[in-house]
């Protein structure tokens, strides 16, 4: 234990040394020394400072380089740097101690994969733009773990890092090796079916669920998605992109697109839409509060407060003109503190963020209005 605190130690006084803010081993699908994808067992966000030392320990006493002058770090790691690495971790070893720390959990798995695996050694040390396919997997992690929540993580760059695969099953193939080995994979018969080809994997090829998340079709959430637990993902028209989620139960037959988050206890009926930051949102991500409600094949286009409801086939956009009468703008402005100046003609925009709520169209006259919800949204717990 002491030569366990003291290597932690001397590592933690070098003179670049940086803790980082996550890091961990993966293991790593390539293509002639391109990687494809990288799958983490254990991911450490802000913890686990000792293990990281060790592991910087494995890696120098091995000969191999260390920078931290980077933003993220990237390094292969091979038999010697296990054997390291359980040298130090000895105190830990033991089966009912080392149960309990995952790092030591994977080294133990390492050794006994680490000829049938590509193995990689990951940290991050500034949230900067992804520079790595294996930094860009370890933040999307981050995200379907929720250990981060969307929005609070850079992910510039993912895309340019990320190479449009073709998935078989969760396994990646590259479209180059597809294409130079096509005749010899269809002759034989040993063409993979493919799934679909993109940069990211599904969510469920990479997290285990809480027990009470549904979700129905795999395609329907991509991974680096932020799914709550007591959420349930339906078929059809339902999705949720990378960095957007729900932060609480939810019910989700909708559509909640890339930066996009949905609030506890909130429905999105079939069909609807929330637009993300790449659908003409001007860059500004929208939030939808709990407890609301968007109806069949609505759009929503501002970020709504709590209890707020969007009819079905209802656009509510920045620059929707909404009708507020005098009655209903009063009993807005009551549980809002005033927010809203005296008239009743207001652009979307201006209702941004208010709890209450009830987006309709006035059935005689065909104008879009605003009034205030009486309607409580409840979401059916035997279904969460």
């Amino acid at each position: 234990m002491e030569q366990f605190k003291s290597r932690v130690k001397n590592i933690e006084e070098l003179k670049d040394y940086k803790q980082p803010i996550a890091f961990g081993i993966a293991n790593v699908d390539s293509y002639k020394n391109k990687s494809l994808q990288a799958s983490f067992p254990v991911v450490n966000y802000k913890e686990n400072y000792g293990s990281f030392a060790i592991f910087v320990s494995a890696l120098l006493e091995n000969n191999q380089d260390m920078d931290f002058s980077g933003s993220e770090f990237v390094a292969n790691i091979d038999i010697n740097f296990i054997n390291t690495a359980i040298k130090y971790f000895e105190p830990f070893m033991n089966e009912s101690y080392g149960d309990k720390h995952k790092n030591i959990q994977v080294i133990k798995a390492l050794l006994e994969n680490i000829d049938t695996g590509n193995f990689k050694f990951v940290a991050i040390f500034e949230d900067n733009a992804v520079q790595s396919v294996e930094s860009a997997y370890l933040k999307l992690h981050l995200l379907s773990l929720k250990k981060v929540k969307p929005r609070e993580i850079n992910l510039d760059g993912v895309f340019g890092a990320l190479p449009n695969v073709a998935w078989s099953g969760g396994k990646p193939y590259s479209l180059d090796y597809l294409r130079e080995n096509e005749i010899v994979l269809k002759m034989s018969g040993n063409y993979p079916h493919i799934d679909y080809v993109d940069k990211f994997p599904r969510y469920l090829s990479h997290i285990i669920p809480e027990d009470n998340t549904r979700i129905l079709e795999s395609s329907k959430v991509r991974f680096g998605a932020y799914v709550s637990a007591g959420t349930t993902v339906m078929p059809g028209a339902s999705y949720i992109n990378f960095n957007a989620g729900t932060l609480g139960v939810a019910m989700v037959e909708g559509r909640i697109s890339s930066s996009a988050i949905v609030g506890n206890g909130t429905d999105l009926g079939g069909g609807s839409s929330i637009l993300g930051v790449l659908s003409g949102t001007d860059g500004n991500p929208i939030s939808v509060g709990e407890n609301c409600l968007l109806g069949v094949n609505s759009v929503c286009g501002i970020p709504l407060g709590d209890g707020c409801i969007i009819d079905a086939g209802i656009s509510v956009l920045a620059g929707s003109k909404m009708y507020i009468s005098n009655a209903d703008l009063g009993k807005i402005n009551e549980i809002n503190n005033n927010a809203l100046e005296e008239k009743t003609l207001f652009k979307g925009v201006e209702l941004s963020g208010l709890n209450g709520l009830h987006f309709r169209i006035d059935s005689q006259s065909g104008q879009m209005v605003a009034k205030r919800s009486t309607r409580e949204i409840k979401l059916n717990k035997s279904l969460h």
